[in-house]
């Protein structure tokens, strides 16, 4: 087995690595690949406990998802977000359990609510590969990915109330409720401690391979323990990698450097392995099907995968018209606050709460707080995209391998369970997987022209402010250095400082010999150079935390920061101090 698992991931990564090469979305060729294997006599039956899959696959790709998410986004779109990841999970559940029921009663009503609950939850990295690809609106990808991030707790929670149901236990509609509640406390409280204690660790320690060791180990920690305390391990997950991911630009330079790469290749690795192992599974599940259930089961996995493609658009439509009512109806009561000074006051107050924890930022606007009571709208065209992309992945496949053993459900049924779920996954991931782009193409949405100049907007905004708080820096660095050295020695510290601005100063620097003036050690040299990158990140972070900044822009320019502190401390460790 252990051979068998690794020619597997050797396989899926070579094929990955391929579609890599070639612009093709690699977890289609992957899938489509290992399914044309599977069908070779010579290829043994490879079989993994659902339960082992879960823990050893989803947290880790959890984890990851959510360190790149962008909170502030995040947060913004956490009514869409909350509607896909809850509502349209329980409404895809009751349908596929309905219909199932109807077409195979043998599976009883609680068996067949448990194959809803297995199929329910969208996988979106397959259409997260594809929307990166093809260059899909920030608003677009930010409510994917945070319905992926979500919608696994509601599924595996309904999968928990169900296989309990169908094991014997005797449940009420509020009794799944609060277990529903409780998953979801006591998931986010721990989750949410845990990335706390996880940023202090990031500050505390400058290692960055400790600290990358420690964060590839957290997320299975977290998972285990949330899972043993009832609470849900994809929430508690999510909320630390939300928010480490969120206090990462406040660590060093050298913990985001390492850790990234790691957990690209980590990412890699897992999504190539997971989908092979789909398309790997799909012939032996159905062969172990008795001749005459082949025709039932064939019919009810059609059944349940024409539901599985229509719920979704007849749920997101509606959905996102309620969202826009509720929005409008938000917005005019902020408006009647506004113009009562209300609000005004409560801003106030808040802000001077700020200022007295050392807050320097800039208070958002009057345009930028009404922003915030808006829900950030979807076209028509956005919508039409995120009803087809619902292909179904990891969270399925291991669910279903896992119901297979459940105790209470018979042989045939779970067979059936354990057949339809896959024809589910594997008929979503080719058909909307490859007629996606095509969507995306065909309506236009992947024009981020809107996007591209607000973002233009925030940079020329941000950069001003990024050159005075610079500005005030060398100043201050300025006078200390004048009362050390005296003012003939102004002028190695302008040339130096001219490296950071282009505006140079009126200094006695040409009334004396350079040579004769103290020169700068390497330390000053270094603590100059990193002061002034320090506040200018500073000043970036400030503009996150008061919304006026993109957090995507945001990294992106501590990214091009980093690298001139790694090109700064490379030339200080291998070549001579400044002269």
């Amino acid at each position: 087995m252990d051979a068998e698992i690794f020619y597997v991931l050797v396989g899926s990564v070579i094929v990955a690595a391929v579609a890599r090469w070639r612009g093709w979305p690699a977890p289609l060729l992957v899938t489509v690949v290992a399914l044309a294997v599977s069908f070779i006599p010579a290829v043994p039956n490879l079989r993994i406990d659902g339960h082992v899959l879960l823990t050893l696959v989803l947290p880790p790709l959890l984890y990851s998802a959510s360190l790149d998410v962008s909170f502030v986004s995040f947060r913004r779109s956490m009514p869409q977000i909350r509607r896909l990841g809850i509502g349209l999970v329980v409404v895809t559940t009751a349908a596929v359990g309905l219909v199932a029921w109807l077409l195979m009663p043998s599976l009883t009503l609680p068996g067949a609510l448990l194959l809803g609950a297995i199929v329910a939850p969208p996988d979106a990295v397959s259409a997260a590969a594809i929307g990166r690809k093809l260059g899909l609106p920030r608003r677009v990808m930010t409510v994917l990915s945070g319905e992926s991030l979500i919608n696994d707790a509601t599924s595996l929670t309904l999968y928990r109330v169900f296989a309990a149901i169908v094991a014997g236990a005797t449940l009420t509609v509020w009794d799944g409720v609060w277990q529903f509640l409780v998953a979801v406390v006591v998931g986010v409280a721990i989750g949410a401690v845990a990335g706390l204690g996880m940023h202090q660790l990031r500050m505390r320690i400058s290692d960055p391979v400790v600290i990358g060791t420690f964060g590839l180990l957290a997320p299975f920690g977290i998972y285990a323990i949330t899972e043993h305390l009832n609470g849900s391990g994809v929430l508690a997950v999510v909320a630390m990698g939300l928010v480490v991911g969120y206090n990462a630009p406040r660590t060093s330079y050298a913990t985001r450097m390492q850790e990234a790469p790691i957990w690209l290749s980590a990412d890699f690795l897992l999504e190539a392995f997971v989908f092979a192992y789909i398309g790997l599974q799909l012939p032996p599940v159905i062969g172990e099907l008795g001749a005459t259930q082949v025709g039932g089961v064939l019919w009810l996995a059609t059944a349940v995968f024409v539901v599985v493609l229509l719920v979704r658009p007849l749920f997101v439509y509606p959905a996102s018209a309620w969202g826009a009512f509720w929005s409008r109806l938000r917005l005019r009561q902020f408006e009647k606050a506004l113009a009562s000074g209300q609000f005004q006051k409560r801003v106030d107050a808040v802000a001077e709460k700020q200022r007295r924890r050392g807050w320097t930022g800039r208070r958002p606007s009057e345009e930028e707080l009404r922003e915030r009571f808006q829900e950030s709208q979807l076209s028509w065209r956005d919508n039409a995209v995120i009803s087809w992309a619902g292909m179904r992945g990891v969270v399925t496949l291991a669910t279903a391998l896992a119901a297979a053993d459940l105790a209470g459900l018979d042989t045939e049924a779970a067979h059936a369970i354990v057949v339809v779920a896959f024809l589910v996954t594997v008929g979503t991931l080719l058909l909307q997987g490859l007629t996606l782009p095509l969507l995306i193409r065909g309506l236009g949405v992947a024009d981020v022209t809107d996007e591209d100049e607000e973002d233009r907007r925030q940079l020329a905004q941000v950069r001003t402010r990024t050159r005075e708080a610079g500005k005030v820096f060398l100043d201050e660095k300025r006078a200390a250095w004048e009362r050390k050295h005296g003012a003939a020695s102004l002028g190695w510290f302008d040339r130096f400082a001219q490296r950071f601005t282009r505006v140079e100063r009126d200094t006695e620097k040409g009334q004396r010999d350079e040579d004769a003036m103290p020169r700068p050690s390497r330390d000053e040299l270094v603590g100059l150079s990193k002061g002034w990158l320090q506040v200018r990140r500073d000043v970036l972070i400030a503009e996150r935390d008061a919304g006026t900044l993109n957090e995507e822009v945001m990294r992106e320019l501590i990214t091009a920061m980093d690298a001139e502190e790694l090109a700064l401390d490379t030339r200080m460790a291998t070549g001579p101090a400044e002269r």
